[in-house]
């Protein structure tokens, strides 16, 4: 087992700390891991695409879990996968891909553990439908405090704790997890485009009717009328009669883009940022606009309206039945090379919020404040969310769900977010947990009702705190 001392951060890359990191190779290296973790604890990590610091342990012991990544046993005929918790969900892919099998919920990249995925619970743009991640988990190994292995399933308060819990219960080990069927590898996709935030969010209402997956694109720049314009994209599973001759031969592969060489300008990273973000982009299109933005600073409140403006502008009014790739539709940022030049001075803080139906003036409100700072300069994604998941922490409720990514430089950027918190918790919203670094403990009870029964399991499970993140000491979980 490898032992060194890293600086650790969230995908943001803010807030570093630095911990003492153990890359186990086996369960029983885990396990005497955190028996010998000392007084600062442990957490588990995986992959570290989580935007917060749920996964760093100031001080501490981490547990790199990356080396667990065996894929232990399929069944074919239910579609149910044994793995090891350290397996990403792209190795999962390019495994059960080709024998006709996606992920029953897949989140905005591929590169997660499967642990980080049910630690987080993470959610995809089909929840309306599936729910979030651990409505697909059967049952997972569980090493807690004592040194014990536990065998945990669905409908048991350690279940419900464990999912969302961000890590704090234990290291899950392995997992078995139920996949979704599929007969191509391609996705048949219709597109929109909005006029403002109640067009947007009266199409993305519908999209779920006749479509598994939806969300929308949110311009986060834009003002006065246009005020919340977006784009909606609705998918669903292509049939194999909907493709092309030529692909009909091998409908089930799976290729992700490979990324280009590192940009030797600024000029071409942004474009290649404007590539990826959009592909409804022609070869070649705002090239002037794309130099200008590479000079100008791509965080720039004009240069963000600017460039929100090309891409709203190339977004198809309509359009049906286009085939993209799985990886195109689902992870389209994984094609967007050398992303962390492009966060600027101190990284980026991503927010993310949850408000239920009923609140819909909370999130217009939220959105008019963004656009009047334009101080975001990539879309929010926006998702309608359906019923609530079991786990304690999980942050989906039944609404809407705004995501955005913000530069952590911008001044004034603390107390604005904290007003946005005061006024999500005030409406019975919350934010997701997996991406924050910032909240505020004393209004993080009034969004997560069951915060209580997660301490009081905590506390029974684990009084010596052999578990522990920054995240737990900041907001006292």
């Amino acid at each position: 087992m490898s032992v060194d001392t890293v600086s650790l951060t969230g995908w943001g890359r803010t807030a570093p700390t630095t911990a003492l990191r153990f890359r186990p190779g086996s369960f029983e290296e885990a396990a005497a891991t955190v028996r010998g973790c000392g007084p600062r604890g442990s957490i588990a990590r995986g992959l570290g695409r989580a935007h917060g610091d749920s996964a760093q342990n100031a001080g501490g012991s981490v547990l790199d879990m990356t080396a667990l990544d065996r894929v232990l046993a399929f069944d074919a005929g239910t579609g149910e996968v044994v793995c090891e918790a350290g397996v990403s969900l792209h190795r999962l892919l390019e495994v059960l891909l080709p024998l006709g099998w996606f992920l029953s919920v897949a989140p905005g990249t591929p590169y997660i553990t499967v642990g980080g995925a049910i630690g987080s619970d993470v959610h995809g743009d089909n929840h309306r439908a599936a729910g979030s991640f651990s409505r697909h988990v059967v049952r997972f190994e569980l090493l807690t405090a004592d040194g014990g292995i536990h065998t945990v399933r669905p409908g048991t308060p350690l279940f419900d704790a464990t999912t969302g819990g961000m890590g704090l219960t234990g290291v899950i080990l392995s997992a078995t997890l139920r996949f979704h069927p599929v007969a191509t590898s391609l996705m048949s996709v219709d597109t929109e485009r909005a006029a403002d935030l109640d067009d947007l969010m009266t199409r993305l209402a519908t999209a779920g009717d006749h479509h598994r997956y939806a969300s929308a694109r949110v311009d986060l720049t834009s003002r006065g009328r246009a005020t919340g314009r977006g784009v909606v994209i609705r998918g669903e599973h292509a049939p194999l009669d909907a493709l092309p001759a030529h692909a009909r031969r091998t409908p089930l592969s799976f290729r992700t883009a490979r990324l280009p060489a590192a940009p030797s300008r600024v000029s071409d990273l942004v474009s290649g940022l404007v590539r990826g973000l959009s592909s409804d982009l022609v070869p070649g299109a705002g090239s002037g606009l794309v130099a200008g933005l590479g000079s100008g600073g791509l965080f720039g409140r004009a240069s963000a309206a600017a460039l929100a403006e090309l891409r709203h502008r190339r977004a198809p009014r309509s359009r049906t039945g286009e085939l993209r790739r799985i990886s195109a539709f689902f992870h389209p940022l994984d094609a967007v090379p050398h992303w962390s030049p492009v966060q600027g001075r101190g990284g980026l803080v991503r927010y993310e919020f949850a408000v239920g139906h009923g609140q819909e003036e909370t999130l217009h409100r939220i959105v008019r404040q963004l656009s009047q700072r334009r101080s975001a300069p990539f879309p929010g994604l926006l998702r309608r969310f359906g019923a609530g998941d079991p786990g304690w922490l999980s942050f989906p409720v039944p609404g809407w769900a705004l995501s955005l990514d913000l530069p952590a430089a911008l001044p004034g950027l603390g107390r604005f977010l904290d007003g946005l918190d005061e006024e999500v918790a005030a409406s019975g919203g919350r934010v997701c947990l997996t991406n924050d670094a910032r909240i505020r403990p004393d209004v993080l009870a009034a969004m997560y009702p069951r915060l209580g029964d997660f301490r009081s399991l905590r506390a029974e499970l684990d009084p010596d705190g052999a578990f522990r993140s920054d995240l737990s000491r900041r907001l006292s979980l």
